[in-house]
């Protein structure tokens, strides 16, 4: 591929063909899907996580991170019964743990996706 056929992709004049996008798929290892869906800052982020470990993670103030986009989490803990609610969480974190033998890391990241998916689901 020339120089000029890929500058041309880049300022979106054209898109390579099928013959062109199957062999940069084999060039970078992804699926035609992966391929033309590719987003360079979601493949960004999965790299971070991918490659934070425990540790690090262990330093991050999540709250305090995610509070600077989303004040609700900064907030909330004056307004809300927190109590109330974690209980009904602690009631549901020992559920999973119990009844899947899920560690207490595991049933906190399934529950987190459950409750993200019925979010996502209702909006």
């Amino acid at each position: 591929m020339s120089r000029q056929t890929i500058s041309k992709w880049e300022t979106n004049e054209t898109l390579p063909d099928i013959y062109q996008a199957k062999r940069l798929s084999k060039l970078y290892n992804l699926s035609l899907d992966e391929l033309i869906g590719f987003d360079i800052e979601l493949k960004e982020i999965e790299d971070v996580i991918k490659n934070t470990d425990e540790k690090i993670e262990s330093k991050i103030n999540w709250t305090n991170a995610l509070g600077k986009k989303y004040p609700v989490l900064l907030d909330y803990p004056s307004l809300v019964d927190v109590e109330k609610y974690a209980g009904i969480i602690r009631q549901l974190l020992d559920s999973l743990a119990t009844n899947y033998g899920y560690s207490k890391l595991d049933s906190m990241l399934v529950l987190k996706d459950i409750l993200y998916h019925e979010w996502k689901d209702k909006k």
